[in-house]
């Protein structure tokens, strides 16, 4: 695990599971328009918290790339799940500003309800198609950027479920702490 403390929130990137994060209040599910089971990141953390979820997302859907929404975790060890619509590379636009929505917006999310620890996966870099290392960068620059006005949240972790995504997230997370 890599840890960088940014404005007393430590930013974590980690591999691992996404549905199995028990020290961690909020998961986030990089969700389709629907918020329904599916591959990837969906599938594997709507089949961990069971029915349930997908019967308290239904009135919930639709939502539009960079929206996100909150439910319960149901059979999760967690106590909410933030559902993001990431962007689909090359079709919504713009990409960029859609994918930092998603982490803004679950931030925020975290701050109305109290929430101090989060679990991000690689929002869009599956199924979707956005190229992993400039999701990286969006993805860790609107967070470093957002943690400076956060008062409740002092867990950021980033739960990269391949070897190859936490290289890239190293990488990246190097880089963008050289700089500032």
């Amino acid at each position: 695990m890599k840890i960088v403390d940014v404005n007393d929130v430590s930013i974590e990137i980690t591999k691992g599971d996404i549905a199995n994060q028990p020290d961690i209040d909020a998961i986030v599910n990089a969700a389709n328009a629907w918020l329904r089971t599916g591959g990837g990141v969906a599938g594997a953390i709507h089949r961990a918290a069971g029915v349930g979820l997908e019967e308290e997302c239904r009135p919930l859907a639709p939502i539009r790339p960079g929206e996100a929404v909150i439910t319960g975790a149901h059979n999760l060890p967690n106590r909410f799940v933030i559902h993001c619509l990431g962007p689909v590379f090359g079709t919504d636009k713009p990409s960029d500003k859609l994918l930092e929505e998603c982490y803004r917006n679950a931030l925020s999310i975290c701050e109305e309800k109290g929430i101090v620890s989060v679990a991000f996966p690689a929002i869009s870099t599956g199924a979707f198609g956005y190229p992993l290392e400039d999701a990286t960068r969006t993805a860790l620059k609107t967070v470093t950027e957002k943690a400076a006005g956060l008062e409740k949240v002092r867990i950021i972790r980033f739960v990269l479920f391949s070897e190859k995504d936490y290289k890239v997230f190293e990488k990246v997370t190097d880089e963008i702490t050289l700089q500032s």
